[in-house]
């Protein structure tokens, strides 16, 4: 009768975890909404949810997304977030965005989302984008106006202006909170840095290279 008890368990425990609940990056909301209180000094797994009683129309709205962001820096690029920091009344939802802006010649470097996919959609001009998969394959396309590609989640991705005019793009995501990992800017300016002799075993690199990669000042579009 135990071993039946058992066998019982690890079906339910097999039949939750290949559920899409459980693979879901957000849990499911408990109720209508949770719009989030950013000034609460308490922590929790997301935000503490602003009294339902204060909540007004204006907690579900978001403006400037018409203004393009300052491309004016080493990237070319600008990234508006519209995440559930900036926009409360996201919170709980498991949906974000962000408005990228891009110079000619401007790129998104290569990141991840570790707790979301990614899906981009060209709103003006072309840009090349692209993922790599776990087997390092890498799958890449030149995006037009229109056009949509997706990102899976925790894969390195980036975008480029490959075009000769300004690019503008927007990305949804399946997370209030997506989190970024730009990669150049995680592993050469960490801090405190990682070890210099691991950096150059793994990237098979030099002692003065690492140090100067260190030593560069990493900007992010985060």
């Amino acid at each position: 009768m135990a071993a039946h008890h058992l066998i019982l368990l690890l079906l339910a425990l097999i039949a939750s975890s290949s559920s899409p609940a459980a693979f879901a990056a957000d849990p499911n909301q408990l109720q209508d909404f949770c719009v989030a209180d950013t000034n609460s000094n308490i922590i929790v797994n997301g935000f503490v949810c602003k009294d339902p009683n204060l909540v007004t129309e204006n907690d579900f709205l978001y403006s400037g997304l018409n203004h393009p962001g300052n491309t004016a820096n080493q990237l070319g690029s600008n990234v508006t977030l519209v995440f559930a920091q900036q926009f409360p009344g996201l919170n709980t939802l498991g949906v974000a965005g962000a408005r990228l802006d891009f110079a000619a010649g401007g790129v998104n470097p290569p990141h991840t989302h570790p707790r979301a996919s990614e899906l981009l959609v060209v709103i003006k001009g072309t840009l090349y984008a692209g993922f790599v998969a776990s087997n390092n394959k890498l799958y890449t396309k030149v995006l037009y106006e229109g056009d949509a590609f997706i990102f899976p989640q925790g894969l390195i991705h980036f975008q480029f202006n490959n075009g000769k005019s300004d690019a503008v793009a927007w990305a949804s995501f399946g997370s209030q909170n997506p989190g970024r990992v730009d990669i150049a800017n995680a592993v050469f300016g960490a801090k405190p840095p990682i070890s210099k002799y691991l950096l150059e075993k793994s990237f098979q690199l030099d002692e003065k290279t690492v140090e100067l990669l260190q030593a560069k000042l990493w900007i992010t579009n985060s």
